[in-house]
This record gives C-alpha cells, structure tokens and sequence, in this order.
C-alpha cells in the first residue's frame, strides 16, 4: 500500500489539481474501498462458466445491490439461465448523450486442481484475491458498480446519463450483447461512448509503464482445411494419402508471411512508446512507416509476439484431426486455423490469398461457419480520451496514455457498429505475472487494486459526465 500512497501523492502534485474523488474525503473513499472488496469477492464466487454461463445468478446478484441503493435496472432473460442486465443512473437535465459501462458477467472454464485455492472460493492469498474472472472481467465489472453506487449515492448532478449494462456469454458466442442490439437496441444506440475490458496498465518495478486504451481490434475469421485421399491400413504407407497433402499444405501455410502494415493506431502506439525504448528498439519505434522497410526493423518486429499481430493479419495453426486409430491411415485429415484480420481487411480476399498459399491437390480451404464480423476502431480525438489522460496522470503519474489494437476481441466491436466511440479501458495497474493469469491458472488480482481501480473509474466518468 504504500507505493501507492506515494504515488498518489506525487501524482497529485504533478496533476496540479484535484479530481472529483479527492472532495469526498478519505473516511468515504475508505468505506467505498472496503465495500468494493466485499463486493469483489461476493461476485468471485458465483460460479458463471461458460459453458453453460448461468449468467442469471450474478444478474441476480447485482439487481439485489442495485435495488438495496434506489438505482433503476432491468434484468433481461433471453433463455433460460441466461441473462444480461441494464442500470441507469440519471441525469436530470441531461445536455450530452449516455455513456454505458459494459462487462461481461461469464468467464471461462478451470481447473481446479491446477489452482492453489478453489476457482471460486475468492480467497486472499499474499495479499491477492484468487477467482476465476479476477482479470476477465469481474475485477472491472466490480468497479463499475461501485462507480454507480457512488454516483447515486453522492447525488452527483450529471450532464448525462450513465448506463450499467452486464451481459452474457461473451467468451462463447456473444449472445448476450447480439440479443441486446437486436431486441432492445432503444436501451444502448443513443450512447455517446461505451467503456468495456481491453485496456491494460502494465505495472512494471514498482512503476506504471503505460496507461494502454484499445481503441481498434481485429477480426477472427476462422478457417477450417480439409484433405482427402486414398484410406488404407497404416501398415502399408500411401504417399498421396489426406494426412500427408494436409501436412504438405499446412507447411506452406506456415512458411508464409502476410505483409506488414502501419495502421493509425499502431502508428500512434509505437511512436508513445519511443520515448520507453532505447538503441535500435527506439529507432525503429519512431518511425514505423520507415521500420516496416528496414530489415534491422523487420526482424524486430517479426520476432516480438507483443508487436508482430499490430502490423498484420495474422495465421495461427490451432486444432488437427485425422485418424481415431494409429493403424488407420483416414480418407480425410482436417485442420483449423485462427485468423485475426486488420481493420479494413476483406475476408472474402484473405480467403482467396490463403487458398492461393495452400494450392495443393485433394486440399480445401473454408471460411467456418461462425458470424465474420468486419474489424472497426474509435477515434483518438476525443474528449474522452482526454479525461482518461487528464486521470492517469494523476494516478500513473508520467506513464503515458497510448492506443492500442488488441490482438483478441472484446464486445467493443458490436457496439461501435450503432456509432457509439467504444474504447477498452482497465482502472487496475497490473504486473505481467498476474495479466498472463487471464484464462490461466491462479487468476488473481492484489487486494490494494481492488480498494484503489473504482476510484481511477470514478474519476474517468466524473470528468466526462459531471455536469459543469
């Protein structure tokens, strides 16, 4: 805790001035932060895997505190126990459109016997909390309660309305978010801006880094490849056979590199991230339009997972399939391949590129069946930017604020499809080690990020919402 002490104080100081949290006092931001753990692990331990999801207990859960604080909601059933849920807090005389606070309530699965505590027994361990759903997405979720608790609850006068909206089965199929734009689109298409997951304050020596925002994200688009061929007894070696045309194709497939390209996105987060690079690192970070020309530059870039998926469409060799039995060479062997595409890209193009790469006999190449939808990004000019920036650098002190384009998806993409400016924004600081734990084992976050992230959330939605 006392890094932190130091680094609000110093932040504070560096900011000039105070943020709307800083005027409710210390004995009110301390019941605030012993309430958001409390809530925290309440929330840990509902068990909302997905599959199946059961989404409908937490909605359940967070209707009983919103209800408990006079704050408005509605929970929404598609199917049965499965659900999202909508709270409003709102402005009386409202002079800008909404903003929506989205989370999503599922996480993935686990396994309980690779954890040091049971998934969902929310236990503080080393001064961190261990949950499935710890750093996605309940951590945030959380925050964003509190921030609506506090809003109410301090008789906040807002310019806009600010809308609580918790979905379901985001790890899966997006159900929850897809049923929400098609049945009720009334309740979320007037919104301005939208904050979700995706953001990352990658807490580095004692230090924030960076404050990253996901403004841009790629596109799946799956693949599936099939190969056919003569079957036969494995004793008895047929060259021509699925198995083999499949490996002869995958290993073109591999082999090929798609082509490097310089997004606006990825223009403005390698040239904010100059300044954190030093020698050949550095150079190539200032110039990217020049590095992806410049082999030195090339092969940083190619070798660096961090950086290599912002500059292309990238393939990834996933699952195979052939033969259930060792003695038996299969008429057909298949492979999946993930494919995430640039903002801009057209799959229809990329499939044909990729059946071109492939080009073997007996081999097809298919786009699977699951929903294509086009990659998008929100600007980098706008006030809410701003605020995010003016309240990191009172939290993260000189770390600057840089856009990003992640390389998984988030629920940001439907959205921006009804013009809401959707940004992924974390108020958490969080090390490497405890970030790789998304979707992993021993998802954890520290108790001390629990008690501070709703208060940096606080003070984002303040500034954007705030009447002036």
């Amino acid at each position: 805790m006392r890094y932190f002490a130091i680094m609000l104080l110093l932040a504070g100081c560096l900011s000039g001035q105070q943020l709307p949290s800083d005027q409710l006092g210390q004995a009110t931001i301390q019941q605030y932060a012993t309430q958001a753990l409390d809530w925290e692990r309440q929330y840990l331990r509902i068990d909302t895997s997905n599959p199946p999801g059961n989404e409908l207990a937490s909605a359940h859960w967070f209707k009983q505190v919103f209800d408990s604080e006079g704050i408005p909601n509605q929970v929404l059933e598609y199917k049965p126990g499965r659900a999202n849920i909508i709270a409003w807090v709102r402005a009386a005389n409202a002079t800008a459109k909404p903003l929506i606070l989205l989370n999503h309530m599922d996480v993935v699965t686990s396994v309980p016997a690779r954890w040091k505590v049971p998934p969902f027994s929310a236990q503080v361990v080393d001064g961190s909390l261990y949950g499935r759903g710890a750093q996605d997405m309940k951590s945030i979720g959380l925050a964003q309660l509190v921030v609506m608790v506090m809003l109410k609850r301090e008789h906040v006068p807002l310019a806009r309305d600010v809308i609580f909206l918790a979905t379901a089965d985001e790890e899966v199929e997006d159900e929850g978010s897809d049923w929400m734009v098609q049945n009720h689109p009334e309740l979320v298409r007037n919104a301005e801006y939208l904050l979700t997951e995706g953001g990352e304050n990658l807490l580095q020596d004692g230090k924030v880094q960076y404050v990253g925002i996901d403004s841009a994200e790629k596109s799946p688009f799956w693949l599936h490849i099939t190969a056919k061929g003569r079957p036969g007894h494995g004793s008895r070696p047929i060259a021509d056979s699925a198995p083999n045309e499949l490996v002869r194709a995958l290993a073109k497939l591999v082999a090929y590199k798609t082509e490097l390209k310089v997004l606006p996105v990825t223009q403005a987060f390698m040239q904010a991230m100059a300044p954190l690079e030093s020698g050949e690192r550095a150079r190539c970070f200032r110039n990217p339009q020049g590095a992806i020309h410049d082999n030195a530059c090339v092969q940083m870039i190619t070798s660096d997972p961090s950086l290599n998926f912002l500059f292309r469409n990238t393939v990834s060799l996933t699952m195979l399939g052939g033969s259930e039995q060792t003695n038996v060479i299969p008429g057909e062997a298949w492979a999946n391949v993930d494919v995430r595409l640039l903002p801009g890209e057209k799959p229809e193009d990329f499939l044909a590129l990729m059946r071109k790469v492939v080009n073997e006999p007996n081999v097809t190449v298919e786009a699977q069946e699951k929903k294509f939808r086009p990659a998008n990004a929100s600007r980098l000019d706008t006030p809410m930017l701003a605020a995010i920036r003016q309240v990191s650098a009172h939290y993260f002190g000189d770390a600057p604020v840089v856009p990003r384009m992640t390389s998984g998806y988030t629920e940001n993409q439907i959205y921006r499809e009804l013009g809401i400016t959707s940004y992924g924004f974390s108020p958490y600081a969080t090390t490497a080690e405890e970030g790789a734990t998304e979707h992993g084992d021993n998802e954890r976050i520290r108790v001390e990020e629990v008690q501070r992230g709703f208060r940096v959330l606080y003070d984002v939605v303040m500034e954007i919402s705030a009447a002036k």
